[in-house]
């Protein structure tokens, strides 16, 4: 990764720059004081998916689901707990596609739950169903590079 690397704040869409060296010093937001890693997956909507997709450095692994698909509510803790795992050298997000219809049309998402990592703002690689918390990181590892 270079350094040093952009990370955009979830809670206010500001660009950040951190160096790769104090990514685990628990980074904050120089805009808004709130921390840029929570351990947890941030929720975007489809503007928020594109500017971190634009901006941020990080590889990004984002779970897209929908309320009503149970396999994606039952696969959700595991995905929160890889969170906690991966973070802070790759991002985790949620996108509903609910929410988010002409998204999931433009990336033709087929069926949900479906993880799919980007890097450099394109996407490298896609993963369906519902997978617990240690098979997500192992996967988004392997495929990060």
């Amino acid at each position: 990764m270079a350094d040093p690397l952009q990370v955009v704040c979830s809670h206010c869409g500001a660009v950040n720059r951190v160096p790769a060296a104090r990514l685990t010093d628990r980074p904050v937001c120089g805009a808004c004081r709130k921390p840029l890693f929570e351990g947890r997956p941030i929720t975007l909507d489809e503007a928020g998916f594109r500017r971190h997709l634009r901006a941020d450095s990080l590889p990004i692994l984002v779970d897209f689901w929908a309320s009503w698909c149970g396999p994606c509510r039952t696969m959700a803790p595991e995905f929160e707990a890889a969170a906690g795992m991966l973070e802070p050298t790759m991002r985790l997000a949620k996108v509903s596609t609910e929410d988010a219809p002409a998204l999931a049309q433009e990336l033709q998402i087929r069926g949900i739950p479906l993880i799919v990592l980007f890097r450099d703002g394109r996407e490298i690689a896609r993963q369906a169903g519902a997978i617990p918390a240690r098979q997500i990181v192992a996967w988004a590892r392997q495929h990060a590079g």
